[in-house]
Formats: C-alpha cells, structure tokens, sequence
C-alpha cells in the first residue's frame, strides 16, 4: 500500500503508469450490471489454479476537496481495518491463511483493491470485497489509527526522503485550479483537522456499488461465478449521492514557470514538467512513444547525447504521467560531477529541439514500434495485471475492451505525429522547470 518516492522510484512508479497495458492474442471478457449499479468483468484464465479479486472505486485525489486533501490515500488504509464482520486486523491474515496475497494502491483518479488467490477461495475473495463495500470500519479508533500511519509515510516517504517532493512540488507550480495541483498523499494538516464524520461522509459518498467496477480474473467458471456475485454484492444498497464529476479546466501555462527547490539531496537534479493531454487521446500515444524515444535504454536519444557522448549527466528519464484528464510529462536529469545544471539543461532542450526539426528516422521508429509491441505482450502477461487493466478502461473511458485495441492505437502514430506533438507540446511556454539543489548551495 505505501509508495516509495525516490528518484528512481517515482520515474518507475510512474512511468508504469504510463505505459501500455495490452496483450497482442485478445482477451475475452465479460460484463455485466447489477441492479445496484456495480459493473462486473469476467475474464476466465485457465492457465493456472488462481483467481484475482479486484475492486475499482472511481474516487482518486482529484475528487477531494481542496481543503481536505489526501482522504482517498487515508482510506486506501482505513479499509484495511476491518469490517462489521471481520475483527480488526484480520484482513490480511484471513488472506494470507488462504494462500492469498493482497494490496491496494491510489492515484489521482481512483483507489484500487485486490486479492490474488487460489482458486477454490474465490468466495472468500468476493466476501472479503463485499464486506469492504457495505460494512468497513470507519470508527474512531481506526481512524486515529490510520492518522498516525499516513502522518508517518508522509515523513519517511516523501519529506525526508532525497526528491521525494519532486512531485508535490511540480504539480503546485503546473496546475493552479485543477485538482492534480495535489498529490494523493494530500496535506497531513487536512488529514488530521478531519472530524470522523468527514470521513463517514466521504465513504458513504464514494465507496457504493455504482461508483465500482468488480474484477474477477483467472480461473473460475462463469456461471458459478456470477451466482457468487450476485450472492455477495446484488443486496449491497446503492449510493444515493449524485457523483457526477465535472472536470475542471485548466486553464493554459501562458509562460515557463521557473523555480529552484532547495533540498537535502547530495545531487542536483532538473527537471521540465511540459503540459500533456489525458490519456488514451491521439496526443497521449504519441508522446508516450516520443518519450520512450528521448530516454528508454541506453541506445535513446537522451541517454546517449547527454550520458554517453557528452557525460554531462549520470542519469536521464522522460515519461508522460498516464492520468484520465490533461496532465503533464516529466524529463529528468541529475547532472555529472562539475557539470552545470544550466549546462545540462541547454543539452537537453537541444535533443528535444532535433526532434521538433527533424524527423525520426525510420530506423529507430521502427524500433520504437518494436518497444511498444514487445511491452504491451508483456504488459498483460499476467492475470493479475489484466484485471486491473480492464478496470481502469472501465473506470476511465466506460471501455474495459481498449486492453484489446490499444495497440492499434500506439501502432497508428507515425513519424510526422511524434514530431508534431514534440512541436505542439514540448515548448518552453508550456513547461515547468525546477533545479532541485543541495542545502549547501542556499544563500
């Protein structure tokens, strides 16, 4: 459940966001609605004597308010307390007694839960996930409990961890109104001005059966398995609160927003934050191949002109953040020992600058195109992985069967398309750079 936020996590974290989650032999799946309004996917794998059980609640950071940031991350843990009928604590050891594992994760645009089990303990897994949705403990003591522990992850995760603000710190500065200026982990001082009934409220509102799509991936039989839903989820109440979402506009960068970050790091780092499309438009595809171009591997562009032939850098990555509404891509750098940042900054705005005024070549977008196809067959390669993939196509787009079709989509970019969007987005009136710098370099 925690995320780990240094350098090299937050580019892998996120970058696994991003990226393709497809499979090229397609994945066959069912669907269905409940009278309450929960969406189901069946998708049967026979392959090995396991089941996935997931939950997708359509409820991220953005929909928070503004003064109270961070409520759908606490409840990513407060759901793990216990229930009406599960004793708290108990949750992971009745999972883990069953040969099952068991997480959770946030983003901006929804909360995740899921069990991977052995197959005969499928009814266990829709129990566990009924029980979450009807009857979770939001008490006060679970509560002040689950205070303390997000208080502790904020410090060890982000405050006192080297460029673990890189985030906290883009967002603010790229976004002025849209609910993406905060990050999931949220302000500990919301958390902690909460009364419990804020956080009753909160779980009433957003964690009902029609603000949720129920996976159940691998192998189970499909008949038996929708009388088992029905069974666990057909009598849970539906949510009376109207959870229209309206997005926000944000309104353009009109102008490069410069800024330094001061920190206790040993490295400096930069790092450009270029305002991007949501994902799965035309404009997303494009820019997530542009940026596995500029940095994925050693033989990318990135890396070999800044790393390889001018040594100006020790490490570089470029990726699109994968979010369901317009957000931004990230390039970084940590510069080489007796390299200026300002140096190293004018190497990488010339890279980007050759792909604005040139096309690729058909050679590397060749390869380029290699890179997606061979990540998207792996991507789903495991059950586990499609069904959280089929969810947040069904969360996101309304779209669980875009696992089958977003290859089509990366394969339909072409060489003019890169350069394009490079033109088109990659601008320095459409960008946010910050110089994360050492204490000891503060005046």
């Amino acid at each position: 459940m925690k995320n780990r936020f240094s350098l090299l996590a937050v580019t892998l974290l996120i970058a696994g966001l991003g990226s393709a989650n497809a499979q090229l032999n397609k994945i066959n799946f069912e669907e269905f609605d409940l009278d309450n309004g929960l969406h189901v996917i069946l998708h049967q794998d026979k392959t090995t004597p396991n089941v996935t059980v997931s939950v997708m609640y359509n409820v991220g950071s953005k929909h928070e308010n503004p003064d109270r940031t961070g409520f759908a991350h606490f409840f990513e843990h407060l759901m793990f307390e216990g229930t009406e009928n599960i004793d708290r604590g108990q949750y992971f050891k009745i999972v883990q007694n069953a040969g099952g594992t068991l997480n959770a994760n946030t983003s901006t645009d929804r909360t995740y839960y899921y069990e991977t089990l052995p197959s005969n303990q499928l009814e266990l897994g829709l129990w566990l996930e009924s029980e979450r949705m009807l009857h979770a403990k939001v008490d006060s003591l679970g509560i002040a409990t689950q205070k303390k522990v997000v208080i502790e992850e904020k410090k060890q995760s982000y405050d006192n961890r080297p460029y673990g603000t890189l985030l906290q710190e883009t967002m603010k500065r790229a976004f002025s109104v849209h609910p993406y200026r905060w990050t999931t982990i949220g302000d500990p001082e919301h958390i902690m001005a909460a009364k419990d009934e804020e956080f009753q409220q909160f779980y009433n509102r957003f964690y009902v059966p029609n603000n949720a799509v129920l996976v159940l991936a691998g192998d189970i039989e499909i008949d038996e398995t929708k009388a088992l839903v029905k069974k666990y989820f057909s009598d849970i109440p539906k949510g009376k609160a109207d959870l229209t979402y309206k997005p926000v506009i944000e309104p353009a960068l009109n102008g490069e927003v410069r800024d330094t970050v001061f920190d206790n790091v040993q490295l400096p780092l930069i790092l450009q934050a270029y305002r991007t499309p949501a994902m799965n438009t035309e404009d997303y595809y494009a820019l997530d191949m542009l940026s596995t171009l500029l940095s994925k591997g050693q033989s990318s562009r990135l890396y070999k002109a800044l790393v390889d032939d001018q040594q100006k850098a020790i490490q570089v990555a470029s990726f699109p953040l994968g979010f369901r509404e317009p957000s931004v891509a990230l390039t970084l750098a940590l510069p080489n020992m007796g390299v200026e940042v300002k140096d190293l900054e004018e190497a990488m705005d010339a890279e980007i600058k050759k792909v604005q005024d040139e096309l690729i070549s058909e050679k590397e977008f060749q390869k380029l195109k290699n890179q997606f196809e061979n990540d998207i067959v792996k991507g789903n390669m495991k059950v586990a992985t499609r069904a959280n993939t089929l969810a947040r196509d069904y969360t996101y787009f309304g779209d669980a069967n875009l696992i089958n079709t977003e290859l089509d989509k990366y394969l339909a970019v072409s060489r003019e398309d890169i350069q394009r969007v490079a033109k088109k987005y990659l601008t320095k009136d459409n960008r946010v750079v910050l110089y994360y710098l050492p204490k000891s370099q503060q005046n």
